[in-house]
């Protein structure tokens, strides 16, 4: 039987390392490719011909989350799992929304990740206990009131919005974004005022506010 094809997108050399050592010498798992970032990846992809893309969502040029809607959109027999630190509501439903099929924290175990490849590539979808657990809270709250939907949502944010509008609520500078996101201060500002329209708001303390009323951030 031929192998599954993995192939991994994370910019932390260290962390790619430990993922193929996890999966190396598996009798129905195979690391084709890996790549520190997405356009990377969109290179490869016609060569490689992964079966599942292991992929973060903060990664450099774009997000996990916009490269799984790039795949899914031109590679339909590629399957995506996200393998991230960020269980944040909004983060998990924009990967949903886009294509995913699975959302994994990084604390899994090394039999949790083959189990959610294997799972996968079989046409199910897998989520980790605690995003799983997340998802079931955000759809007991909306039966609870179903009035309420997150407003964020509804504005149709991307996921590099979402991710800005977190940094400026914790009170990062532009320029201190930019240089997490390997993005231009002039992109970080075109970004804001991107999210002040959509959100139909004007200061950047309106922000702050707004972030903190629907739990992008806590206090």
């Amino acid at each position: 039987m031929d192998k599954i094809r993995v192939a991994l997108v994370d910019d932390h050399q260290l962390v790619r390392d430990g993922i193929r050592s996890l999966l190396t010498n598996l009798p129905n798992i195979e690391v084709v490719a890996e790549s520190d970032c997405g356009k990377t990846m969109l290179n490869l992809i016609e060569e490689v011909k992964p079966d599942i893309l292991l992929v973060d969502i903060s990664l450099p040029e774009m997000s996990g989350i916009e490269l799984a809607r790039m795949v899914t959109s031109n590679y339909p027999r590629i399957k995506v799992i996200i393998l991230s630190m960020h269980t944040e509501q909004e983060y998990i439903f924009n990967s949903l929304r886009n294509g995913v099929k699975g959302y994994l924290h990084k604390s899994i175990s090394r039999e949790e990740l083959i189990e959610a490849i294997e799972q996968v590539f079989l046409g199910n979808e897998y989520f980790s206990r605690e995003v799983s657990g997340i998802i079931l809270k955000s759809y007991l709250r909306q039966i609870k009131d179903p009035e309420r939907v997150e407003e964020y949502e509804n504005k149709k944010l991307t996921p590099r919005e979402l991710e800005i509008l977190r940094m400026v609520a914790q009170g990062y500078s532009n320029q201190l974004i930019a240089d997490k996101l390997f993005i231009s201060v002039r992109t970080v500002e075109s970004h804001k005022n991107h999210i002040m329209q959509k959100l139909e708001l004007t200061t950047t303390v309106d922000l702050v506010k707004y972030a903190i009323k629907n739990g992008i951030i806590d206090l």
